[in-house]
């Protein structure tokens, strides 16, 4: 039973406060769930709250995500009252030019912030990925043991992705999670019923989980019963939805006028007035300070000072040794890189037992099973094959959770086409540099049948748009190993790995150390210098083989070069770049099942960008190729038509 007194409910006023004026500072940001959710956050840190301001990433710390990001303020108004690297001077310059309190919550830039947050919805499908973390961890190791906490508000709940990820969460049983709802009923337009009239009582229990009421936001002790009966679930999640007033004491408190303009002049006197305020812009009690490093201080020195898991035991990084795999892709073979991933994969996880993973209900496809361990399932959750289930999005945001989290590698999959349902998770990966890996197979109108509803186009380019994202698209057995090689064992930043649905032949040179460049010169040009250079990715790397054997029956000396991934060739010196795509040489085409976006970039001015600027079509695999010019003779055909 956790009790409150006056010093406790001053606490509540003076973060209150300390938020409402970051954001009037600023005259920028989000006061509203400042003043109506404080109170849940004070009790969450307060009371229950596993963690060490002093040790802000410990492995066996209690998770928290502000998936209402737009509720920075509030977040940093704890996070400085509890202790963490966030100083009053830091408030002050909330949103500004390089300051350590952005305008959402950044992890890597924000001492304490477990995850960056912003995009509604994501942040509850990162915590879902923690707890999963957890919760598979937990069953390797008993020492990694604790709670996974969200705050959500009703813009969260509406978005697709709370549905997806939340039945994930029920259908898995992940009890240590527990969300915090803010109900309040406004959005930024006006008021929720304007948009949804969701039974969000009926909806959470529908997807398997425990749901618990809070009549009263500014009930301290009804919210801290209810976190202890949360924590008390053994096999559901829980979802505590909390009646909140948005900017409760503010003139316009209980509409959309107060989301996200900030409370200056007469309104924030008063406010002041409201709640009795009578202490400096930016002034916090030295009793709140007091209060709370007895409490959530005390509590997070002594756990982490006992923790046997202050870091995780393992690495989910080791050195992989795929030599033996490299020798059995010889050139009398042909097999689909997506049956060349799935080889590969099996020996890695033989390899590193923290390496898991899975697929939007496509593992028979982009064939992502780890053969020798089970599904993880409620009851088994030791198994390392992950069943997502149709829900591409909440993959992402649950891959990127998970690797939040720490203590292992995961991948995800599903068919090219549909990672455009995830892009915004992969979009946050990148920002907050998560080492995730992204198996995307069935990679271009060699899908055939299925027709352009399952053939990608502009995905590639659109991928290779996007900063800190490598996007590899290996032509063959050696290939693929260099790249998922680098998938898992770079820290830097996610990597898409785009694999083949049909067969493609194993090739000379693919072994090369340069593959890991990302571009690299595959087949050279007979004489000292090409008349030519074909440039070719994934599939057509092989078709630009087959082009230079016919172009030099009529005379004319081309070299190719295979380019995995323009991400990692753009990195390379510029003598290196300059010795495989040669400025001397004007006539380059490239050649890629896709569109030509971003290739004027290599081809150049002069050059001949190769690809598909339409959507495809529906016939057998051969005969859309043929029909769409992907053929030895139409490549031949087109740059003879472009260069002679």
């Amino acid at each position: 039973m956790h009790t409150y007194d006056s010093t406790d409910h001053q606490a509540v006023i003076a973060l209150k406060m300390l938020g409402v004026e970051t954001v009037a500072n600023a005259d920028s940001g989000h006061p509203g769930i400042v003043l109506g959710a404080t109170p849940m956050m004070y009790v969450l840190f307060r009371d229950f709250l596993k963690a060490d301001a002093k040790h802000p990433t410990w492995a066996n710390r209690d998770r928290f995500v502000l998936s209402a990001g737009h509720g920075s303020a509030m977040l940093y108004s704890m996070l400085h009252a509890t202790g963490y690297d966030l100083s009053i001077a830091d408030m002050k310059n909330f949103r500004q030019l390089g300051s350590k309190t952005p305008g959402h919550p950044e992890h890597g830039e924000v001492p304490g912030v477990d995850a960056t947050t912003g995009p509604l919805g994501q942040g509850l499908g990162m915590s879902i990925g923690m707890a999963l973390a957890e919760k598979h961890l937990h069953a390797i190791d008993p020492e990694i043991d604790h709670y996974t906490y969200t705050v959500v508000g009703d813009g969260d709940l509406m978005e697709g992705i709370s549905h997806e990820a939340a039945s994930f969460a029920g259908a898995n049983g992940l009890n240590k999670l527990i969300a915090l709802y803010d109900s309040n009923d406004i959005t930024l337009d006006g008021t929720l019923a304007r948009s949804s009239h969701d039974n969000v009582k009926e909806r959470f229990l529908a997807y398997g989980w425990q749901y618990l009421r809070v009549d009263d936001g500014e009930d301290l002790s009804a919210i801290a019963a209810a976190i202890e009966a949360a924590q008390a679930s053994t096999d559901r999640p829980t979802i505590i939805e909390v009646k909140t007033v948005i900017g409760l004491g503010a003139p316009d408190e209980g509409t959309n006028k107060v989301h996200g303009s900030p409370i200056k002049g007469e309104k924030l006197e008063a406010l002041r007035d409201f709640y009795n305020w009578h202490y400096e812009p930016f002034e916090v009690p030295t009793a709140t300070y007091e209060r709370l490093e007895e409490t959530f201080g005390k509590r997070g020195h002594e756990a982490y000072a006992n923790s046997a898991r202050q870091e995780f035991v393992e690495s989910e990084i080791v050195d992989y040794d795929f030599s033996e795999l490299a020798k059995s892709y010889t050139t009398d073979k042909s097999i689909a890189t997506r049956i060349i991933g799935q080889q590969i994969i099996q020996d890695a996880a033989a390899q590193n037992k923290l390496l898991w993973g899975g697929a939007a209900d496509l593992s028979s496809s982009t064939k992502t099973d780890i053969n020798d361990t089970i599904a993880f399932t409620a009851e088994t959750p030791e198994g390392r094959n992950v069943n997502f289930g149709v829900r591409e999005f909440a993959q992402g945001a649950m891959m990127n959770g998970v690797v939040l989290h720490g203590g292992t590698r995961i991948f995800g999959s599903g068919f090219f086409i549909f990672s455009d349902y995830m892009r915004p998770a992969i979009r946050l990966a990148a920002l907050q540099q998560l080492p995730v890996t992204y198996v995307f197979t069935h990679d271009s109108i060699a899908v055939g049948e299925d027709g352009p509803t399952h053939e990608p186009i502009e995905q590639l380019a659109s991928y290779r748009a996007m900063p800190g994202l490598t996007v590899y698209r290996p032509a063959d057995g050696k290939e693929m190993i260099t790249a998922w090689n680098y998938a898992l064992t770079n820290t830097t930043g996610p990597t898409i790995i785009v694999e083949s649905r049909q067969n493609l032949p194993i090739l000379d040179g693919t072994e090369s150390a340069d593959v890991v460049r990302g571009g690299y010169v595959l087949s050279p040009a007979q004489g000292e210098t090409p008349a030519g250079v074909l440039i070719a990715t994934g599939s057509e790397v092989h078709l630009a083989i087959n082009a230079q054997t016919k172009l030099r029956e009529q005379g004319v000396d081309v070299a190719v070069v295979s380019m995995p991934s323009t991400d990692l060739f753009d990195q390379q010196s510029a003598e290196y770049r300059e010795s495989v795509l040669p400025a001397a040489v004007k006539n380059r085409m490239s050649l890629e099942l896709g569109a030509t976006l971003g290739w004027d970039k290599y081809v150049g001015l002069d050059g001949l960008a190769y690809g598909l600027d339409r959507f495809g079509l529906s016939a057998p695999a051969d005969d859309a190729m043929a029909e769409l010019g992907f053929t030895t003779d139409a490549v031949v055909s087109a740059y003879l038509a472009k260069f002679n």
